[in-house]
């Protein structure tokens, strides 16, 4: 997979290097996808700030598939995040690390917390949990374990298989340093003694992503705020096994319209739904990273721009708004500034192939001005390339009007009397004698001509148009809708 940024570690003389408690460490991040469902934007914004804060200090950006959960994971889904990373082309160190390979290595952790004293078989059934939570409820308290098989030295419950609980602390308070929050203080006694094996034997969320951040060595951890209060379960785990803790940084969520939770209609979709759409990762990326961080007020951001210029400590501490015409706006910009031989290649993936046709400088230096997207682009190409099957409705009754028969009868003539014709000026030409010497003006044959061309009013300019198709191509459109209106008014 090529590295997006090979050019920018060129420039790079001094690795930058950060110090935790003291001592020298490279940065090491790590995006963390559970494949139960594909890939949507916030979680590649969040894979894109970790990339960044990684390259930018020569440090180690890594992928984890969070794939525990056996009964909700999907081939399909962890295929669709590998190409969603190839896509954008964010490389990541190494090979991707799967948690479902891991399972013997958490075992041996549990069992250590076991021997240590640290955790404890816990054999309440769901029956009596569900009865202590609405005590707790009727009572108007937190429903929380209490901790009943914590001390427990008696004889196991016959018949119960245990889950294993991590000994939380009973008091004081668990402290930590948020680069985007700042200091969030947890009463020691918000966190129950959480569940770090199931009955089954398979390890917990919070107790494997601990060990894994441990041992994968990250030194930074840059994840959504919706997992702000996992972070003092976690810190309970790194303490309880004596790993060092990474810097935490909780990014706000994206919203959608109206402020609320960004849902799919709003632009939660696949990430390759963006590609489909005829969004360039460029484009999708820079949009990505402006929702929540910005430089001054800088809104295009090349790769390396972005490199130079992040840095996590300037995420803002409240929610982005999505705003799609923002997206539009970016993608039209990397579209124009694109040469005509990449965008030749992209748009064969919206079945228009360009790539040895005789005007496809013409075309692709008219459309790359006027489309917001690729998909737009291939359409209003084939708009052109192609001779209309139908014609609008409304478009007809606007401009097929009076005399537009005589008049488009009129320009056929003159088109196959006209001397040679390739140039779009050369057409222009020929439409301006046209309109002086049947002295009418140019809406007489403009929306005549527009419809005959491309089934409807609107488009690029027509001389570009006829300078595209050539003239028996134009001549035989023009005749098309000839027929069309006299079978029509037959």
């Amino acid at each position: 997979m090529k590295d997006i940024v090979s050019a920018f570690y060129l420039k790079k003389t001094i690795m930058e290097i950060i110090f935790l408690d003291g001592e020298i460490n490279m940065v090491v991040t790590r995006f963390a996808p559970s494949p139960t469902g594909f890939l949507h934007i916030g979680g590649l914004r969040t894979a894109l700030y970790n990339y960044l804060w990684a390259r930018r200090n020569g440090g180690k950006f890594k992928l984890r598939i969070e794939d525990t959960d056996q009964s909700r994971n999907s081939a399909e889904a962890t295929k669709a995040i590998l190409e969603a990373f190839d896509w954008v082309g964010m490389n990541y160190d190494g090979d991707a690390v799967y948690q479902s390979d891991r399972f013997e290595l958490y075992k041996q952790y549990i069992q250590q917390l076991l021997d240590e004293d640290k955790a404890y078989y816990c054999y309440m059934t769901k029956e009596e949990l569900d009865a202590l939570r609405e005590e707790q409820m009727a009572r108007k308290e937190r429903p929380r374990y209490d901790g009943r098989y914590r001390d427990f030295k008696g004889t196991p419950p016959a018949g119960v298989d245990p889950v294993v609980r991590i000994k939380a602390p009973l008091d004081g308070e668990i402290v930590f340093e948020d680069g985007i929050k700042g200091t969030i203080t947890i009463k020691a006694d918000e966190v129950d003694d959480f569940i770090i094996a199931r009955s089954d034997g398979t390890p917990t969320y919070n107790f494997v992503v601990a060990i894994d951040d441990a041992l994968m060595g990250m030194t930074d951890v840059i994840r959504g705020d919706d997992h702000l209060y996992n972070t003092p379960k976690q810190i309970i785990v790194y303490e309880a096994l004596g790993f060092k803790l990474p810097r935490f940084y909780h990014v706000p969520m994206i919203l959608g319209e109206g402020g609320k939770k960004l849902s799919k209609r709003d632009g939660a979709a696949d990430v390759m739904d963006y590609k489909r759409m005829g969004y360039l990762p460029e484009a999708l990326l820079n949009f990505l990273v402006r929702l929540g961080w910005s430089h001054g007020d800088q809104e295009i951001f090349s790769m390396e721009e972005m490199l130079e210029h992040f840095d996590p400590c300037d995420i803002n501490a409240s929610a982005s708004q999505y705003n799609p015409d923002k997206l539009l706006w970016l993608n039209s910009h990397y579209i124009k500034n694109s040469s005509n031989d990449r965008l030749a290649k992209l748009l064969e993936d919206f079945g228009l192939y360009l790539l040895s046709h005789d005007k496809r400088e013409i075309l692709l230096d008219i459309f790359k001005e006027r489309c917001k997207t690729l998909k737009e682009m291939a359409e209003q190409i084939k708009e052109v390339l192609e001779a209309p099957e139908s014609y609008d409705s409304k478009a007809i009754k606007k401009a097929m009007k009076g005399d537009a028969v005589q008049i488009l009868d009129s320009f056929v003539k003159k088109l196959e009397n006209a001397e040679t014709l390739h140039l779009p000026t050369d057409y222009h030409k020929v439409l301006e004698n046209f309109v002086k010497e049947q002295e009418i003006g140019f809406g007489k044959i403009g929306m005549p001509l527009r419809v005959a061309l491309i089934g409807r009013l609107g488009g690029p300019d027509l001389s570009d148009i006829m300078s595209i198709i050539g003239r028996y191509e134009t001549a035989g459109r023009i005749k098309n809708l000839l027929n069309y209106m006299k079978e029509t008014s037959a």
